[in-house]
């Protein structure tokens, strides 16, 4: 049986007014576009008349239109003789992230030499402001520091921080010399830190004493050491002081038992003060080829090993803009607020896009929920923060403190939301856009990856929105849906396999580990294809949704079903915080649904709220997709962008091999979910 295309009712139509106040629209108007279609047909495919493709027209346009600077100019847009999966961007053109997103907006003429790029809130409450003055100085004193260490163009830095403007100069300093930056998440455990340094080989890591976390102070150097000492490699380790750790002797032991106890290696560790501070603060630049690499992104490990993405400067330069100015609408006067770690491709995006254009960037450090539920409402109240970026697990956990604690705040300084990590119910959506939003925000829901540090799916801002929607392919961002033989369905309005029919500047320029294992990851499935697997369809008025991973879609008796779409029914009840579907193999239907559910703090657990819960997934999707077994958990296992885990839960539930889970968040959830089998 085809899968029906969702019929939610638009419920967000922008106004003429805000229309015609958007970039994307003075781009269309620059380049004589009259509608969304023609823009998304301009931008990604062949058009009679024109030479080139729409993705090499719109890319070629791009430095130019968003005033980015190359130091040479590129010969070409692109060279793809070797085929989409290693095309060559801005070929024989030279530039600079660092340049473009600090260094000409610090510079003595620039009006935006005393912008604040950074504003900081810690959890405690303090609060820093950063300029693009300030940014520039302490990035070349990481720049100045990095050479003294004998690092070059090429080498990798470890990036093991707390969520402090340090990591912004970190980041920076890294670019500036051609260092290829290698953010960790600072939630990360031993193992997944060590996976992460041992690949990289990183000789130099920045790190700190720690930071805070629910009013608790969460100590990061001892976490560092082990996975130091497990993986080897680092030769020098540079601390910021968060916790006023180097204020008192440290024992070396690290046990604890003072306020601050931090181990200590006088051959390998500097304080951030002593390391980078005396440093010189001017440095030249480097001038770089468009394919020198920049990062070193991970992959969040949900499908085995983690990957290790490799980025280069024009790459994320030019992705990361785009979006920011597009997608996002940026204005200068924009304070922009994702919830996220510099570990996550999230953070990166938010930072270069922003900066690009000389924008304004706020960093919160803490729990959304600490010490209350309206943390976050209350910072974008103070801050009068303008965009919010959030994933909906965490909205979901959010939406059920009430409304009141929304209510309670001024949210009337947003203009834009955004969301990403994985797909929404209709309900947090809709609570997301009425009650953060006030009806009138656009929620811009997007989806990509950390391999192209992007998206491949993004509304744009102009258009109407239903709930939980992607709107379309993202400007100059060739995207279908196939079938499993590899053929076009988007248009059938069936659910089927989101690809990419051509690369893009980001594009990941291969793997870490080499080109077998990124051919075996994305180019193996379909011919020419790049096989992201996301499950996607596209309803009969043009808006595209996603229904998770391809590989978690649920084949119950020969109807798919996305585990989102289960999962939502079950948070609907009163009683449910979170839960996560799975399929299990079943003799008679083939596949059977387990589900994993998270109770409210004031409900327990009991075989009537099994099948109650049962019952309204049977209401929702039919019998065949009602629950074979719903059991109880405290914790779900989630990778650091808050994606459920969802093969790691099916894999205890069968008593399988779990394989690589060192990008966990949280182990202890996996012990918890083989009590509860």
């Amino acid at each position: 049986m085809p899968s029906q295309p969702q019929r939610e009712s638009v419920v967000h139509d922008p106004s003429a007014e805000f229309v015609e106040s958007t970039n994307v629209f003075e781009f269309m108007s620059t380049y004589g576009i009259d509608d969304y279609d023609e823009l998304i047909e301009r931008t990604t495919s062949n058009l009679a008349g024109i030479d080139e493709s729409g993705v090499e027209w719109f890319w070629d346009t791009m430095p130019e239109y968003l005033g980015v600077d190359f130091f040479e100019p590129y010969d070409r847009v692109r060279d793809d003789t070797d085929g989409p999966q290693f095309t060559d961007w801005y070929p024989g053109g030279e530039l600079n992230v660092a340049h473009n997103v600090v260094d000409r907006h610090a510079a003595v003429d620039a009006e935006t030499r005393n912008t604040v790029a950074c504003i900081w809130e810690g959890e405690p409450g303090d609060v820093r402001e950063i300029t693009y003055h300030e940014l520039a100085r302490q990035s070349d004193k990481v720049a100045n520091y990095l050479e003294s260490k004998g690092i070059d163009t090429g080498d990798t830095v470890g990036l093991y921080m707390p969520m402090v403007p340090e990591v912004v100069s970190i980041l920076y300093g890294c670019f500036k010399i051609g260092a290829i930056a290698v953010p960790i998440f600072s939630g990360f455990g031993v193992d997944a830190t060590a996976t992460r340094i041992d690949d990289s080989e990183c000789s130099v890591l920045f790190t700190g004493d720690g930071f805070y976390r629910r009013g608790k102070p969460i100590t990061l150097k001892g976490t560092a050491d082990e996975a130091i000492a497990q993986a080897g490699h680092v030769d020098h380790t540079v601390v910021y002081d968060r916790l006023g750790a180097s204020e008192s002797e440290p024992d070396g032991d690290g046990d604890g038992d003072g306020d601050v106890d931090i181990p200590w290696h006088d051959e390998r560790d500097e304080w951030w003060a002593d390391a980078v501070e005396t440093q010189d603060d001017d440095y030249d630049t480097k001038s770089l080829p468009s394919s020198q690499e920049s990062m070193l992104l991970y992959s969040s490990g949900t499908t085995g090993k983690p990957k290790g993405i490799v980025h280069t400067h024009a790459g994320v330069q030019m992705q990361c803009a785009k979006e920011i100015y597009f997608g996002f609408d940026h204005k200068p006067s924009d304070r922009f607020f994702w919830v996220s770690d510099i570990g996550w491709m999230m953070g990166p995006w938010t930072l270069i896009g922003n900066h690009t254009f000389g924008g304004t960037v706020f960093m919160y450090e803490g729990a959304p929920d600490h010490p209350q539920p309206d943390r976050f409402w209350e910072m974008i109240d103070r801050h009068s923060l303008s965009t919010f970026g959030i994933s909906p697990t965490a909205i979901r956990a959010l939406r059920k403190h009430g409304d009141e604690w929304v209510e309670d705040h001024d949210l009337s300084s947003i203009r834009l939301l955004g969301s990403t990590g994985e797909p929404w119910d209709p309900e947090s959506w809709q609570w997301f856009y009425e009650n953060v939003g006030g009806g009138e925000a656009p929620i811009i829901n997007i989806s990509g990856g950390t391999e192209i540090c992007g998206c491949f799916l993004m509304p744009m801002p102009t258009q109407p929105l239903k709930p939980t929607s992607l709107g379309g392919p993202g400007l100059g961002m060739n995207i279908d849906i196939v079938d499993e033989s590899g053929e076009s369905i988007a248009d059938t309005h069936e659910r089927g396999f989101l690809v990419a029919r051509d690369s893009c500047p980001s594009m990941t320029k291969s793997l870490w580990e080499g080109d077998e294992r990124y051919l075996a990851e994305y180019w193996s499935t379909w011919e020419g294809l790049w096989d992201h697997g996301d499950w996607a369809q596209k309803d009969d008025e043009g808006f595209w949704f996603l229904h998770g991973r391809a590989d978690d879609a649920l084949n119950v008796a020969g109807r798919k079903v996305g585990p989102a779409e289960i999962e939502g029914v079950l948070t609907e009840h009163e009683a449910v915080n979170q839960a996560a579907a799975v399929g299990v193999p079943d003799d008679t239907t083939g596949t059977a649904v387990v589900a994993y559910v998270m109770l409210e703090p004031d409900h327990e657990a009991s075989d009537g709220l099994r099948d109650e819960l049962s019952a309204l997934v049977g209401e929702e999707h039919g019998k065949p997709f009602r629950p074979r077994e719903i059991l109880f958990v405290s914790a779900l296992p989630k990778t650091q962008s808050g994606k459920i885990i969802r093969r790691a839960i099916s894999s205890v539930y069968q008593g399988e091999e779990l394989g690589d889970m060192s990008s966990i968040e949280n182990p202890d959830a996996l012990e918890e979910l083989r009590d509860a089998a």
